[in-house]
């Protein structure tokens, strides 16, 4: 298969973690005898400081003429700390989002056996934990009108939902459900909110043509709740803008570090893959930011595809690094010396090499590599 990648890494550690998803895929090109085709493109920061726009147009038409597109994170102080600033990172990334009509996020969260320890979550709680948060996009209150008085002293933010936005993402998320354990929950807060109340009534006009997928209802402070008490409940959770955002963040530590979270931006014609974290900044160039979210990432991409078998190799090489605590140092408690691109390199040679786990171990402990 051929595909055209744009790659929009970002700012902060955005360049580093997407360097080694980008290594990483190369790899599965080779050993499946692919072609991926990668084109890089500005976004973010980093574009504001070139060009005064967080998505300049070259880069969004990039975008629009690519078959999937990997972000890296957006973000740096000089913005985010500036109350008065008019242009911001994350200004881009919504008009992206909105742009390509990119609908659905999709974030995975698994417990991990051989980091149940990383978690400060009891160990019993998340055990065999595996969920899929499904969360809409590209509607409510992160693109609602927005006003502030004229004196600066009252502001407001609209929460608007249509049919349609609803239906569009509910159908997505029953049909995964389908493929996994058959249960919907659906997160909101129908007991305030008007826009929750017509999430409610969609998603059960939705559920009836699915009728083995059991649909469950939560309001969002209990589900956050939830999450932390029992997360093996869940099984795909359906959610609004804000909420998603944020009950997935929280989720993070389920995992033991938000470095591991990838997910996928999906619409009707085009799709994008990033890992969920931040820029952090404080990290840039240090070598310590986990690329795992993003090369888990990278393995939705082939999951986009149906290239079931590629994207699988590369979530075994990732349960090898982690198992071995072939990590950074966010998870990492046994190595002192295993920097961002040395667990890019290790998942790449095992996905060269599978067999030869302990040859690639200790080469990469010695700071050696077998990739000539």
């Amino acid at each position: 298969m051929k595909l055209n990648i744009a790659v929009l890494s970002g700012d902060g550690i955005g360049p580093e973690v997407t360097n080694e998803a980008i290594k990483v895929l190369k790899a599965i090109a080779v050993e499946f005898d692919h072609t991926f085709l990668f084109n890089h493109a500005k976004v973010g920061a980093t574009a504001i400081d070139h060009f005064n726009n967080p998505l300049p147009d070259d880069t969004l038409e990039l975008c629009k003429k690519s078959d999937a597109i990997l972000f890296g994170a957006i973000g740096h102080p000089k913005y985010d700390n500036d109350p008065s600033a008019k242009v911001r990172p994350e200004q881009g990334l919504l008009k992206l989002r909105k742009s390509l009509g990119l609908y659905a996020n999709i974030r995975p969260v698994k417990a991990y056996d051989s980091l149940l320890d990383k978690s400060p979550l009891k160990q019993e709680n998340i055990k065999d934990t595996d969920i899929s948060i499904y969360r809409e996009l590209t509607g409510g209150i992160y693109f609602g009108e927005k006003k502030i008085s004229d004196d600066g002293n009252t502001a407001s933010d609209l929460c608007e939902y249509s049919k349609h936005e609803i239906e569009r993402i509910a159908h997505l998320a029953f049909k995964s459900a389908q493929t996994r354990k058959n249960k919907v929950t659906l997160v909101d807060k129908a007991n305030v909110l008007e826009s929750s109340r017509l999430w409610r009534k969609v998603v059960t006009d939705v559920a009836k043509k699915y009728v083995d997928v059991e649909l469950d209802f939560l309001f969002v402070d209990n589900a956050a709740m939830q999450l932390i008490l029992n997360p093996r409940q869940f099984d795909v959770i359906l959610t609004e803008n804000m909420f998603g955002d944020i009950i997935s963040d929280e989720a993070s530590i389920i995992g033991g570090s938000i470095g591991l979270l990838a997910s996928a931006s999906v619409g009707d014609k085009h799709a994008m893959f990033e890992p969920i974290h931040g820029s952090y900044p404080q990290a840039t160039n240090k070598g310590i930011a986990n690329p795992i979210a993003s090369i888990l990432s990278a393995a939705m991409l082939l999951d986009h595809f149906e290239l079931f078998d590629e994207a699988d190799l590369i979530r075994a090489a990732v349960e090898r690094s982690l198992k071995l605590e072939i990590t950074t140092p966010d998870l990492n408690t046994t190595y002192d010396n295993i920097t961002t691109s040395k667990v890019g390199d290790f998942i790449e040679d095992y996905i060269s090499n599978p067999k030869d786990t302990n040859l690639n171990f200790s080469n990469i402990h010695l700071g050696q590599s077998t990739i000539i």
